[in-house]
């Protein structure tokens, strides 16, 4: 992927949070589409090793309980 195209990518990504910045979005390239690929069992590993992929794809939220702080003052 040259680099003009990740740079024409990344300035879309970026005006589009300036003119809509309620909508989240993130930017995938393409070895992070093999890579997912290859994870999840959609494709087999190439011949080649595929580039390292950083990890900035986050995982499912985590969602603690914390209790009920009203209740835990008063009991």
């Amino acid at each position: 992927m040259s680099q003009k195209l990740v740079t024409k990518k990344n300035r879309k990504v970026r005006r589009l949070k300036e003119v809509h910045p309620e909508i989240e979005c993130k930017v995938f390239y393409q070895r992070d589409y093999l890579s997912l690929l290859v994870k999840y069992g959609l494709e087999e590993p190439p011949d080649q090793e595929l580039p390292p992929t950083p990890t900035r794809l986050p995982g499912p939220p985590r969602i603690e309980d914390l209790g009920d702080e009203e209740g835990a003052a008063a009991g």
